[in-house]
């Protein structure tokens, strides 16, 4: 079970960066004009243009709290770290899945905007099935 564990946290490490390159959404004024992908990454960068503090703190939420967790519950499934670590581990996993809260609440805000249209992209899935599966592991790891 173990390395079942080492396996499935150690895979979102490969994970976690297709996630930020996804399509999360498909946004457009009208289906007719087209619709432009949105991931992570896309993202990111439009705000660093116009928004350098809200663009720091999603970066952080969407990219460095879920890697750094990743990479602090590898350490501790390999001993190499303490066990007493996990509980900010795990609060750093509570603040990526705030970025998956943002974006559903973006999404609904800007579907009842009359005449845009949006759809959400196989991104969002994946990036929140892969917090959740880090939430899991770390709670299974806690167990063990």
């Amino acid at each position: 079970m173990n390395n079942i564990l080492r396996l499935a946290n150690l895979s979102l490490l490969i994970l976690f960066p297709i996630a930020w390159f996804a399509p999360l959404l498909r946004a457009g004024l009208l289906p007719i004009f087209g619709l432009s992908e949105i991931s992570i990454i896309s993202g990111l960068q439009s705000l660093w243009d116009t928004d350098v503090a809200l663009a720091l703190l999603v970066t952080f939420l969407a990219i460095f709290a879920p890697y750094l967790k990743v990479i602090g519950v590898a350490l501790i499934q390999f001993g190499l770290m303490r066990r007493k670590v996990l509980p900010a581990l795990e609060i750093l996993g509570k603040l990526a899945m705030g970025d998956v809260f943002l974006i559903a609440l973006y999404v609904v805000l800007v579907k009842g905007a009359g005449g845009v249209t949006v759809e959400t992209g196989w991104g969002v899935y994946l990036f929140t099935a892969c917090i959740l599966a880090s939430m899991a592991i770390s709670h299974l790891t806690r167990k063990r």
